[in-house]
């Protein structure tokens, strides 16, 4: 049911296109909110237990923000579902997140040529309404094919200006 049909409103806390690109393709309605948190802050071993408490960070200083702002759901008003998000992957046995600079980009993804790398994504949907939450992880291997060097400086390019992991969900939009 699309979102003009449903009793629920989306917030999406997150600024990923490829999060934003599978709901507006669901044809759901939302509304995009970003949470001010310093991820690098925020440790785990497991790339399981740290991208859960990533979401769930990002849900927290969301939903204070909505409070301190007075942006909290009456009690009548319709249910709002905040969706947050975290994506790692594990090259080597060593949790990479975003890269901080274009040179880190091309090391991550020259390293990745020919080679494997884990992907381990985690979503939290919270109800406003209810404060109720319910999430979860999962991950993937991802395995490439040798990456020519002209492929790398316009991935370099996308993931550093993009300056996110969407890497692993490109579909045509470099060639």
């Amino acid at each position: 049911m699309a979102a003009g049909e449903s009793s629920f409103k989306i917030i999406l806390g997150s600024s990923s296109m490829a999060r934003q690109r599978i709901l507006a393709e669901m044809g759901y309605e939302f509304t995009i909110m970003t949470a001010d948190i310093d991820e690098k802050s925020i440790r785990k071993e497991k790339p399981e237990e740290l991208v859960m408490a990533l979401a769930e960070a990002k849900a927290t200083a969301i939903m204070s923000r909505l409070q301190n702002t007075g942006s909290m759901l009456e009690k009548d008003a319709h249910t709002t579902l905040l969706i947050t998000a975290d994506t790692v992957v594990v090259y080597k046995g060593m949790i990479r997140e975003k890269p901080c600079s274009e040179e880190e980009a091309r090391e991550f993804i020259k390293g990745y040529s020919g080679a494997n790398a884990a992907v381990v994504g985690s979503v939290l949907v919270t109800n406003l309404r209810t404060g109720a939450s319910k999430g979860g992880w999962e991950g993937a291997e991802v395995y490439f094919h040798d990456i020519p060097e002209e492929a790398i400086d316009s991935l370099v390019k996308f993931v550093y200006i993009c300056n996110h992991l969407d890497f692993f969900s490109l579909d045509s939009s470099l060639s």
